[in-house]
């Protein structure tokens, strides 16, 4: 992990900034769906979180993670491209799967692009596998590759 990168819950105002960075990271070439107000109901949606990863005063990354009883959905997850490769990513991911065992989640599932290859393999580094594959998922122009990570055995 990267020295001072700290994970907290996301407000309102980290919303505009939020939206940017997952229209320019994660929905680029698709129609953008997830606008500052969308996330603004995620952060007042009691079964989601909404987090940031800053240095200092600069946003890094987030994710986007809803929860059920038996199963989280990770709805997005995007770091800048100048802190990639760093581990903001990785905290990030460990935050949520930290909530989810705390909650006890056992299973937590993500879609992910069939051609982003970098975000099938950190996933994968990171214990999830591919389960399947959705054709035209992204806006009818794309697959994705839905992936999951059981917690159920973590210590």
């Amino acid at each position: 992990m990267i020295a001072n990168c700290e994970i907290t819950l996301a407000s309102p105002t980290d919303a505009i900034n939020i939206a940017a960075l997952s229209r320019d990271t994660v929905e680029h070439g698709l129609h953008w769906s997830w606008t500052a107000h969308r996330v603004r109901r995620s952060l007042r949606d009691a079964t989601t979180n909404v987090i940031v990863a800053r240095h200092g005063s600069t946003l890094l990354g987030f994710a986007i993670m809803k929860y059920g009883e038996e199963e989280a959905h990770l709805l997005l997850l995007a770091v800048h491209a100048a802190w990639r490769r760093q581990g903001v990513g990785a905290a990030l991911l460990a935050w949520l799967e930290g909530t989810t065992h705390a909650a006890g989640i056992g299973l937590i599932r993500l879609e992910t692009r069939a051609r982003n290859t970098s975000a099938r393999a950190f996933y994968g580094v990171h214990g999830f596998t591919e389960t399947g594959r959705q054709k035209g998922y992204y806006q009818g122009a794309e697959d994705a590759i839905r992936m999951a990570k059981s917690l159920r055995f973590r210590a």
